[in-house]
């Protein structure tokens, strides 16, 4: 019977076909470009990619998970001005509403608080004093009086009522920043290293590198609606790292050495498939490019993600499934494949070692490459700064420094470009607002996701515990001499990366009776790290009630002193040559744990 159609025909019934599937998949709804579309049998525009995703996935036999349906019934961009209409009124968003929202950068938190929260991208996590004191001011309008520095060197803005998220976003606008992407299946803010081209010891600025990916993300609709959210990460090579192996990509600076298949002098590594909540980090892939190739190259990897990521199981979707499916030759030959051409490759013994970092750089006064000035990095709270703090910190680098604010993954930021002869009076003008630049043993690495309070996905009230456990420290262990990174999240999304922390800690229903009532609690891992040392924590303890936890860090932080070999030797140094079930028998013996038992 088919015989007896022309090619024009087999086509209209082809495309008519199609659009029954699709029609099917989304349990009705349209396709996001329409009508017209959903009768094509070829997907055309910038969404295409992902339409045809999506049709590989159900002609294969999956089933699309909700958030692939949602974004094919209508995608988030083109939703925007009904989403305005209705958040006008004053309503919460549906689910499928909450999560369009998130490509606008608005998240719904309830039922922790029944508002908006607002996550901005910042390339390279760095602003102008003006830009700062206006996100205040935009707090302050329409929000709560407070900010948060995030792990991603970013800030969020919470307690936004929904008929003022649009104009919260507007003000975005009039400051010459966005939210655009800054949630949802998207590519995150992007990271830099924080103290680029002031480090005397970097290899290379990553300020232009970070801005210019930033700029090729929003300027291209079909890089956003990925399988997963994405992270990228620039590092420069210099003395404070940003983290970049916990990212899905990773560019590091590194110096090849005479002797290798490519000239000498400084190239990008390619590093490839972190999600330290998943308990695995970036590895190295051999790769390494020019710094300008680092745009084509992430364009290319997101590509063969977009079209092979899993879409079907939110737990699987991120690209290190396809990577321990594939294998990483399988999936750079799919890059070089894109790219049309093959990517150099540098044997480890052609790179020059990383150069150590320094885990008090992002706290405290620090020497700049530019002689006679300074960086200065501020200890915030685990990353909360009141609106009124920002405005006089502000004030503090447009009059003290080079105008810029720094923020760091570290939850904290740094002023740069500060005179010698400022440096004392930046000092006594952050301690007259309550905060501090001297670096402390526990203070200066405590990290913290959002916690219960602001997220409902979190175990435990992250924020508030590690104040608590900050407080004991300083109380029981005054001896501490050295950094010691403890990093507390809420849930398995590991938001503050607990996996690399000297200590890491994670939110746990703790049972507490034979009728299952439960309290706040934590699962507790040691040894994690990062940068020169990248390892994955081991778990000691499992549902730690929250009460109990300060003792047991107090007991860690005891054991690590009473048997290190010195100063020198780091937190995770003594884990690892020691064992983490050492350190933890260790611990059990400390009195502040026998007493407890």
């Amino acid at each position: 019977m088919a015989d007896e159609f022309n090619a024009e025909q087999k086509r209209y019934l082809e495309g008519f076909a199609s659009g029954i599937a699709a029609a099917r998949m989304t349990g009705g709804l349209a396709i996001g470009q329409g009508g017209a579309a959903a009768a094509s049998s070829e997907p055309t525009g910038p969404d295409a990619i992902h339409i045809k995703a999506q049709d590989r996935t159900v002609k294969e036999g999956g089933k699309l998970c909700e958030q692939e349906k949602w974004k094919r019934a209508e995608n988030p961009f083109d939703g925007h001005n009904r989403l305005i209409q209705e958040a006008a009124t004053g309503k919460a968003p549906k689910p499928e509403d909450n999560f369009r929202w998130r490509y606008h950068g608005l998240f719904w938190v309830a039922p922790t608080q029944t508002s908006y929260m607002c996550r901005l991208r910042i390339p390279n996590g760095i602003l102008q004093h003006w830009q700062f004191a206006g996100i205040a001011d935009l707090a302050d309008k329409h929000g709560g009086p407070y900010s948060h520095v995030t792990t991603r060197a970013n800030l969020q803005v919470r307690e936004i009522p929904p008929e003022h998220g649009q104009a919260f976003l507007d003000g975005l606008v009039d400051l010459g920043l966005t939210a655009r992407g800054a949630g949802a299946d998207n590519i995150r803010n992007v990271t830099g290293s924080p103290t680029a081209g002031i480090d005397a010891q970097e290899l290379l600025d990553t300020r232009p590198l970070a801005k210019s990916w930033h700029n090729w993300i929003l300027n291209d609709r079909s890089l956003f609606g990925l399988p997963r959210k994405f992270n990228v990460a620039f590092d420069g090579g210099g003395v404070m790292p940003v983290l970049e192996e916990t990212n899905d990509i990773g560019f590091q600076a590194i110096e090849v050495l005479e002797g290798a298949s490519i000239p000498a002098g400084i190239w990008m590594r390619l590093v490839l498939g972190g999600i330290s909540g998943h308990k695995d980090l970036a590895r190295d892939t051999g790769v390494v490019l020019k710094p300008e190739e680092c745009n084509q190259v992430a364009d290319a990897i997101l590509r063969v993600f977009i079209e092979n990521g899993d879409r079907t199981n939110r737990n699987k979707s991120r690209m290190k499934y396809v990577l321990d499916a594939w294998g990483f030759e399988k999936y750079l030959a799919a890059v070089e494949e894109k790219l049309g051409r093959k990517l150099a490759r540098v044997a480890p013994e052609h790179v020059a070692p990383r150069k150590p970092t320094d885990r008090f750089s992002h706290v405290g006064v620090h020497k700049q490459v530019q002689p006679g000035l300074n960086w200065i990095g501020v200890v915030l709270p685990v990353g909360k700064m009141t609106t009124g703090e920002m405005r006089e910190l502000a004030r503090i680098s447009a009059e003290c420094g080079d105008g810029q604010i720094r923020l760091t993954v570290w939850q904290n930021f740094i002023f740069s470009g500060v005179p010698d002869a400022k440096v004392a009076e930046v000092e006594a003008r952050v301690a007259a607002l309550g905060l501090t630049t001297k670096a402390a043993g526990i203070r200066s690495g405590l990290v913290a996701c959002t916690g219960s309070r602001g997220c409902k996905f979190a175990a435990a009230d992250t924020k508030g515990h590690a104040m608590i456990i900050a407080d004991h420290v300083e109380q029981t262990v005054p001896a501490l001499d050295v950094p010691v990174n403890v990093h507390l999240t809420g849930c398995h999304h590991s938001c503050a990366q607990h996996y690399i922390g000297d200590i890491g800690l994670i939110g746990a229903k703790v049972v507490v009776s034979e009728e299952g009532d439960t309290v706040e609690g934590y699962d507790v891992v040691v040894g994690g790290g990062f940068a020169e040392n990248p390892k994955i924590g081991t778990e000691i303890w499992k549902a730690v009630k929250a009460e109990d936890v300060p003792s047991r860090v107090e007991a860690l932080l005891n054991a690590y002193l009473a048997r290190r070999q010195g100063p020198e030797e780091s937190f995770q140094a003594f884990t690892a040559r020691t064992g983490p079930e050492a350190l933890r028998d260790a611990a059990e013996e400390q009195p502040a744990l026998k007493a407890a038992a």
